[in-house]
């Protein structure tokens, strides 16, 4: 069976956040432990989509613009989500991790937005 390199990424990323997420169930259970396990799924949905922001080119223009917009409010949730986590008011007050990994996400969004107008200009009549 031949796999594209992109798959493989995928497979490969899938195997690490399972072993990412099976990690976490040994951190103690006080009150850091439950912040850092109730940050696993928001840290594995903001890696996936930085991820898929770097194949949106591979989806057709009128699905590009839906993507692009889906990928946003998943970054707003997942930031949300961590900041919950660990009871901070904004992301500055997260673990510097953390924050790279949002400022990954916002930076890979502002890459892509363009394109999500400029798919627009073309459809408009």
């Amino acid at each position: 069976m031949d796999l594209h390199p992109q798959q493989l990424t995928w497979a490969a990323l899938l195997g690490r956040w399972i072993e990412f997420a099976q990690s976490a169930v040994a951190l103690p259970d006080d009150a850091t432990g439950r912040a850092w396990k109730q940050a696993v799924p928001p840290i594995i949905g903001l890696q996936a989509v930085t991820m898929a922001l770097g194949e949106v080119d591979q989806l057709a223009p009128d699905q590009r613009a839906l993507g692009i917009d889906r990928a946003n409010i998943l970054i707003e949730r997942h930031t949300k989500e961590l900041l919950d986590a660990f009871a901070a008011t904004d992301a500055s007050q997260l673990h510097p991790m953390l924050i790279e990994l949002i400022a990954d996400a916002w930076a890979t969004m502002k890459i892509i937005e363009p394109r999500r107008r400029r798919d627009a200009e073309k459809t408009q009549f």
